[in-house]
């Protein structure tokens, strides 16, 4: 696959949202991608900043996207309450620090992630009961992301994947092996509804 191609899905990023990181045009892209129309130089730095990543590795002359993250962990706070819509990140709430691999991730820094521990069974397909969520903190999502979210201004978040069904409703699916999790349909007229962030992975939890 064409590195600017994966690296964009990686990112998830769509044509026309790399084209106005660029300054470009929507089909520009898709001939980088098509590999029709090489990009200068110029184009390849932007990129290779957008991407954090090697002008080597856009071009497939290296496996290693940033050679300057390669064997460092990042430590990544595990967040035990949350409350007001926000995760509490004072120290008394950290109940611990995860490593991850930056690059597994594409993550260029610990800021804005952190790790809430999943217990029960309404997200089992996806992420196991007592598996480690990351989290990147963001009030934002797009239909099929599993977000974490607020409900009516409980302290506890809930894990779910977000459909917008249109400008006043929203639904919370389980995504579940156990049937009894049915979908949740919030009305945001009526109900005190925040998101507070995206999983963007999950660590099994060590036996």
């Amino acid at each position: 696959m064409n590195r600017i191609k994966k690296l964009r899905e990686e990112f998830h990023m769509t044509q026309q949202e790399l084209a106005d990181k660029l300054n470009g045009a929507k089909s520009t892209i898709a001939m980088y991608e098509s590999e029709t129309r090489k990009p200068s130089m110029e184009v390849l730095i932007k990129l290779s900043e957008i991407f954090n990543c090697s002008i080597d590795y856009l071009l497939g002359k290296s496996e290693i996207k940033n050679p300057d993250l390669k064997d460092k962990l990042f430590l990544i706070p595990i967040v035990g309450k949350v409350a007001a819509g926000k995760p509490i990140l004072a120290e008394e709430n950290i109940e611990g620090y995860l490593p991850i691999d930056p690059l597994m991730y594409n993550l260029t820094s610990p800021d804005g992630f952190f790790f809430l521990q999943i217990q029960g069974e309404s997200m089992n397909k996806l992420i196991k009961n007592g598996s480690f969520a990351l989290i990147k903190k963001q009030d934002y999502a797009e239909n099929g992301d599993v977000i974490v979210a607020i409900v009516n201004g409980d302290d506890e978040a809930t894990v779910k994947r977000y459909k917008q069904l249109n400008e006043q409703f929203v639904m919370l699916d389980p995504v579940s092996e156990d049937s009894s999790f049915q979908p949740i349909t919030i009305d945001l007229k009526n109900t005190r509804f925040s998101i507070i962030g995206k999983v963007v992975g999950d660590f099994k939890r060590w036996s």
